[in-house]
């Protein structure tokens, strides 16, 4: 936590604005926080100290974490030199990988997946640079990604939505993922205002030759930097929930060897497109053009993540990865 930089000189300094200062009766919140992130008191000996509960002390601090007043940032570099981390990146031609620790020995699925989504949020704004243009795929890995990703304002850039638009009650549509992170990184925001599948393909070729939609489809081609995740081809996949495949319509694709989905569109087990009918119905990037980006970074967590990341890495769609210990050991115990 810091306090704001008192001014200097003999300039009168101008007024604080109140409005951004905490209320007094958030006080005691502020008082937890310092002792416990500043001073380094524990729990115990701040609930001696404020003579309070040391459940209200836990409070406190989840209250100040929930507001975002303190944020606890984890360097990327300690865990981009895990052995795991060297491990995926001689075996599979990584420019760099971040893994993860497991939470425990059971592997708790749910709180290893946060783990990876949190450590992806700490480093994609030390991937990007002034003048970057960031394409955002979607699903719930790069949803609970973006909603962590610290404010971290980065000159000149754009973030642009690679896919269009799918109705779904999940919460995290495309435009949701794209417009949150632009929102973090102080970003311009082109969303790909389309649906992303149509009802036939004329409409879907009438609809790209729009103007604004052309220069929207035109401005996704040129990102040199994209997010993304690989969904899995099983019935409870991301494309089947959000209804642009049935569950019968996977279970048959998979059949035929799908392994992976990027942006809506499946690979096979060594990264090449597998072009489903529903397709020529679609309005969003290309996997050709998800290809040879300066960085794309695959967040792959939680159970049978594995193939799927080991599918877009050989197609060429993945040049960071970060993932958990679990997935980079299952990574490294398949064959190439």
């Amino acid at each position: 936590m810091s306090l704001p930089a008192g001014s200097t000189g003999k300039a009168r300094a101008a007024a604080p604005d109140l409005a951004r200062f905490p209320a007094r009766e958030d006080a005691l919140y502020i008082e937890a926080a310092w002792l416990y992130y500043h001073d380094g008191l524990n729990q115990n000996e701040i609930a001696a100290r404020m003579r309070i509960s040391r459940a209200s002390v836990v409070n406190y601090l989840n209250e100040v974490r929930a507001r975002d007043w303190v944020r606890v940032h984890l360097d990327s570099d300690v865990f981009r030199g895990h052995r795991l981390a060297a491990q995926l990146c001689a075996r599979y031609g990584l420019a760099e990988a971040l893994v993860v620790p497991e939470v425990t020995q059971d592997r708790d699925a749910a709180a290893s997946v946060a783990r990876v989504t949190r450590a992806a949020a700490d480093w994609l704004p030390r991937l990007l640079e002034p003048g970057d243009r960031l394409g955002v795929s979607w699903g719930a890995t790069v949803y609970q990604m973006a909603r962590q990703v610290p404010h971290t304002p980065v000159p000149d850039l754009t973030v642009t939505q690679l896919l269009g638009s799918r109705s779904a009650a999940l919460g995290f549509e495309a435009e949701a993922c794209t417009s949150m992170l632009a929102h973090r990184l102080d970003g311009q925001c082109i969303n790909l205002h389309v649906p992303l599948v149509l009802s036939s393909k004329n409409l879907r070729d009438a609809l790209c030759d729009e103007p604004v939609v052309r220069d929207q489809l035109a401005a996704l081609a040129m990102c040199n930097k994209t997010v993304l995740a690989c969904g899995t081809c099983d019935a409870d996949a991301h494309v089947v929930r959000s209804g642009i495949l049935s569950a019968e319509g996977i279970a048959a694709y998979r059949a035929k060897g799908a392994a992976g989905v990027i942006c809506g569109r499946l690979i096979d087990a060594e990264g090449r497109p597998m072009v489903a009918e529903v397709e020529e119905r679609m309005i969003g990037v290309s996997l050709e053009q998800m290809r040879g980006k300066d960085i794309a970074l695959l967040v792959a967590a939680g159970p049978g993540r594995a193939g799927p990341a080991q599918a877009a890495i050989k197609g060429g769609f993945v040049t960071h990865l970060v993932t958990s210990a679990a997935v980079a050991e299952e990574l490294l115990g398949m064959k190439p």
